[in-house]
């Protein structure tokens, strides 16, 4: 694994060792929390826009909904109840 040195504020690096010192972890590893929380917010915000988009033409939401019935149905052949 590679090291890079990057720097944040006064006020981050405080927030950062009080994270966690509370939580007994090392620097590194709430970072590292931290930075993949903000990664799955991000692709969950990206999602979410792309689904207004989607949304706004009638034509091909109702594609999107035809398409879920599809995979609900393909994905539940041969299960039993």
């Amino acid at each position: 694994m590679s090291s890079s040195t990057v720097r944040i504020s006064k006020e981050s690096s405080t927030i950062l060792r009080e994270i966690a010192a509370r939580e007994k972890k090392s620097l590194q590893t709430v970072l590292d929390a931290a930075i993949e929380e903000y990664r799955r917010h991000r692709f969950l915000q990206e999602a979410n826009k792309a689904y207004s988009v989607l949304k706004e033409n009638p034509k091909n939401w109702k594609v999107e909904l035809e398409e879920r019935k599809q995979w609900e149905a393909a994905l539940s052949d041969g299960q039993r109840d």
